[in-house]
C-alpha cells in the first residue's frame, strides 16, 4: 500500500493506492497551519495506515535542481525548503505534510513528485527571462507547473491511443489554475506558466500574463501585499465576470459573465498558437482539468478558434495527479530506491 499526500496551507488530501488502483481517499479541510499532523494521524488510525509501505507527496516547486521524482532524504528536503522563496504559498505546506508523516511514521520511506519537474526539458531559450545575469542567478526564470498532470496525460494517451502517442501534442490543463503545454514525443518543450502559477492564461482568480509595469503600478497604488492579493485572488474570471466558477458564469448569462468566458477562450487560443510554434505544428489536442473535462461548450469554443491549425484528434483525459504520483513513487521503489 502507498499513501499519496497532498498538503495545502489549511487542508490535506490523502489517497491510498495498491499498484495504480485507488482504494480510498480522504480530505481534512480548514485545519489551519498546525493541524496537518493531527489530520494525518486521524487518517492513519482510520485504516489508511494498514499495510503501508511508503508515502508519496505532491511538491509544487522543485526549482532547477529537483526535476524528477525522488526518495526524500535530509538533502532533498533541504532542497525543497530552499525553493520556498519561489513558491511561498505552496512549498511550506508541502513540507509540513512531509515532516508530519516523518514524525508519525519515522521509518516509512517517503517520495516526492514535483509539479515543475516535467518542464525541465524546455530549452534554455524558453526558460530564461531577458534579465541581467545577477537576477537570473537568483532563480528568476520560467519553471512551469501542472507537470504531474501533464505526465499523467502523456502516460494515459500512450496506453490508450491505438496509433500511439501523438508526436506534437498540445495539452490544456484548464481549471481554477490553467495552463497549456507543448509536448513533442511526450516531452515538454514549452508551457504558459512561468516563474509562478500567475503567468499565462486567464484563470479562476489569477490575472494571467500582465505587463510588468502594470504590476508595478498596482504595487504603487496598493502596496506589494495588495498587488499580490489583487493579481492572485481577485482577478481572472472573478475580476471579469463576478465568479471564479465557469458553471456559475455559464448560468448567469450576464454580459460580464459572457465576456469572462470569451476572455478565457481567447487567451487559450492565443497562447495555443505560441505553443504550436514551439513544437513546429500540431498533431493532437488533449483537455484535462475541471473545465477541460466538464465544460463541453468551452472545449467547442476553443477548438473552433483553433480550426485554422487543421483537423486533429481532440481527447478529454481525467486529471489523475494522485495516481501519477503513486505510479512514479512505485517505479522508484521497484528499482530499490
Amino acid at each position: 500500500m502507498l499513501l499519496v499526500v497532498n498538503a495545502g496551507s489549511s487542508s490535506v488530501k490523502v489517497s491510498l493506492f495498491e499498484g495504480d488502483i485507488e482504494l480510498r481517499r480522504g480530505l481534512a479541510s480548514e485545519i489551519g497551519a498546525q493541524g496537518h499532523e493531527a489530520a494525518l494521524a486521524g487518517f492513519l488510525a482510520d485504516g489508511f495506515g494498514a499495510g503501508l509501505k511508503a508515502a508519496a507527496h505532491r511538491v509544487v516547486h522543485g526549482g532547477a535542481g529537483l526535476t524528477a521524482p525522488c526518495r526524500l532524504t535530509d538533502a532533498t528536503i533541504a532542497a525543497i525548503e530552499a525553493c520556498v522563496p519561489l513558491a511561498p504559498l505552496h512549498n511550506p505546506a508541502n513540507l509540513v505534510g512531509i515532516r508530519a508523516m516523518a514524525k508519525l511514521l519515522p521509518d516509512l520511506p517517503q517520495y516526492a513528485s514535483f509539479d515543475t519537474g516535467f518542464h525541465a526539458s524546455n530549452p534554455e531559450v524558453a526558460l530564461a527571462y531577458a534579465l541581467p545575469t545577477a537576477e537570473r542567478a537568483r532563480g528568476i526564470r520560467r519553471y512551469g507547473f501542472h507537470g504531474i498532470s501533464y505526465a499523467g496525460l502523456v502516460r494515459h494517451l500512450r496506453a490508450t491511443v491505438p496509433a500511439g502517442l501523438p508526436k506534437r501534442l498540445l495539452g490544456l490543463h484548464l481549471g481554477n489554475g490553467a495552463s497549456l503545454c507543448a509536448m513533442v514525443d511526450g516531452v515538454s518543450v514549452a508551457t504558459t506558466m512561468g516563474y509562478s502559477p500567475l503567468e499565462g492564461l486567464t484563470m479562476g482568480t489569477r490575472s494571467g500574463s500582465i505587463d510588468g509595469n502594470a504590476v508595478l503600478r498596482l504595487a504603487e497604488l496598493h502596496g506589494i501585499d495588495g498587488a499580490t492579493r489583487i493579481l492572485n485572488r481577485e482577478s481572472g474570471l472573478l475580476g471579469l465576470g463576478g465568479s471564479s466558477d465557469m458553471r456559475a458564469l455559464q448560468a448567469a448569462g450576464t454580459p460580464e459573465a459572457g465576456f469572462a468566458r470569451a476572455h478565457f477562450a481567447y487567451w487559450v487560443q492565443r497562447h495555443a498558437g505560441s505553443m504550436m510554434a514551439a513544437m513546429g505544428g500540431l498533431d493532437a489536442i488533449a483537455f484535462t482539468g475541471g473545465i477541460g473535462e466538464n465544460d463541453a461548450e468551452m472545449r467547442a469554443q476553443i477548438l473552433q478558434g483553433l480550426a485554422w491549425a487543421g483537423q486533429v484528434p481532440a481527447y478529454v483525459v481525467a486529471a489523475e495527479e494522485e495516481r501519477s504520483i503513486a505510479i512514479e513513487a512505485q517505479a522508484l521503489m521497484a528499482r530499490g530506491l
